[in-house]
């Protein structure tokens, strides 16, 4: 039996955020095509009338005829600034991690699931430009959208994304996923409303199947680890990657949840600043781990008499209703799930060695 996972990596040579050159503390994604290296490819047709973007585009959509790989070009965005940023820079990122972030707000108001600052608003309108600005120039609009549950993020992306003239923008209607939220725990900002209060602000937006009324996720007691973070973002892009066949798509999360995709995906160290975007090309390979059936007890040497044909003939007997036909085919095939190998495993011992159940 075969159990399926992605390995992740990064295809670099597309983005100036690839390039150990490029400075995160100094890069500025808008007035640089958002990193778009200018360049040809070796898959492009010899054409006057297209943009960077536009061969960009048709070079990664012809890099997906390998079955065994699937190609992605991820629009990361940062949420834009909090007001839990400001309470940190306020009190220092010592006492903030120490205190303040453990309670629900100060004098000047809660963050509790931190909403947006008006200059979180106005980073939010720069992004808006920004894509405006790269839509003329032909840059491959999102064909899925996703977003953090948490506030800042559904806002950053209402605003950035609500009203611009490409498709899946009018009505704007991402999909909210719970595993692309900030790193859990303790600090209140991170701990997300109920689902009927993200309904009732953001109606249009697409509450992915499971998502609990309460969030289940965040304790006050427990900080998740970085480790922990990445193993969830990876369950985040499995996810992405085994159920979505679009090639572009964006995704509004946080500065942990997007280091924690970059760290996955085999990126450089690159993080954003409160409103900051990164493309990234991520092709994902899907691994096959031989599971090994586990180890039966030794058995008398008399009891292994049994021969092929014997045993066969008692399968046959014992497949009234065609169920152990369908199993053996899995099985024989390298289809079987887990549980069907347990299940053809369990009958086969029964009929092999009836004594051993009594």
């Amino acid at each position: 039996m075969t159990e399926s996972k992605y390995s992740y990596s990064i295809v670099p040579g597309y983005f100036l955020q690839d390039d150990p050159a490029t400075d995160p503390a100094t890069f500025d994604y808008v007035k640089s095509d958002f990193g778009l290296i200018a360049k040809s490819y070796d898959t492009e047709k010899e054409t006057l009338q297209t943009t960077q973007w536009q061969r960009f585009s048709e070079h990664i959509k012809t890099l997906n005829s390998n079955p065994h790989q699937k190609y992605k070009v991820l629009f990361l965005g940062r949420h834009g600034e909090g007001v839990h940023n400001v309470a940190e820079t306020r009190y220092g990122t010592k006492a903030w991690d120490e205190h303040w972030s453990l309670l629900d707000g100060d004098e000047y108001g809660s963050w509790v699931d931190a909403h947006l600052t008006e200059k979180g608003i106005d980073q939010a309108k720069t992004a808006h430009a920004a894509w405006e600005e790269q839509i003329e120039k032909g840059v491959p609009a999102p064909q899925s959208y996703y977003v953090s549950p948490l506030n800042r993020c559904l806002a950053t992306a209402q605003v950035t994304f609500a009203g611009l003239p490409m498709s899946g923008t009018e009505p704007f209607k991402p999909i909210v996923k719970e595993l692309l939220r900030e790193t859990m725990g303790e600090h209140t900002c991170d701990k997300r409303s109920t689902a009927s209060a993200i309904k009732c602000e953001y109606p249009e937006y697409i509450i992915e199947q499971g998502f609990t009324e309460a969030d289940e996720l965040w304790d006050a007691k427990t900080r998740e680890s970085d480790q922990d973070r990445d193993a969830r973002l990876r369950r985040f892009l499995d996810d992405v990657f085994d159920t979505d066949e679009n090639v572009f798509v964006s995704m509004t999360a946080h500065s942990g949840a997007i280091s924690s995709i970059l760290q996955v995906a085999g990126h450089r160290w690159f993080p954003l600043a409160t409103g900051g975007v990164i493309p990234v090309v991520v092709v994902a390979e899907k691994e096959t781990t031989q599971l090994t059936p586990a180890a039966t007890p030794a058995r008398d040497p008399e009891m292994m008499r049994t021969s092929m044909a014997t045993l066969m003939a008692l399968l046959e007997r014992a497949d009234g209703d065609g169920r152990l036909s369908r199993l053996m085919s899995a099985v024989s095939g390298g289809r079987a799930t887990r549980e069907e190998m347990e299940e053809f495993t369990a009958i086969v011992n029964k009929q092999a060695f009836p004594s051993e159940g009594k």
